[in-house]
């Protein structure tokens, strides 16, 4: 008798210690793929923000240029 009552509570704690597990595995998976998208979206944003930085010379070089021109005139 005593073993059949530790061998139900061990089955018991097995399937809940089991659920807590699916549970917790769920929601990091849930996570993982919040900070995918997030990481999706920022991606393209670097990119556009890389593009302005390019512009952002080469209009510094094209300041630079028309300075040089008035100050020799």
């Amino acid at each position: 008798m005593i073993d059949r009552k530790i061998t139900l509570a061990l089955i018991l704690a097995l399937v809940v210690e089991s659920a807590g597990v699916f549970a917790w595995a769920g929601s990091t998976g849930e996570r993982l793929k919040e900070v995918e998208l997030r990481v999706a979206l920022h991606a393209d944003a670097a990119e556009r923000l890389a593009r302005v930085e390019v512009k952002l010379e080469l209009a510094a070089a094209a300041l630079a240029r028309i300075e040089r021109k008035l100050e020799r005139s």
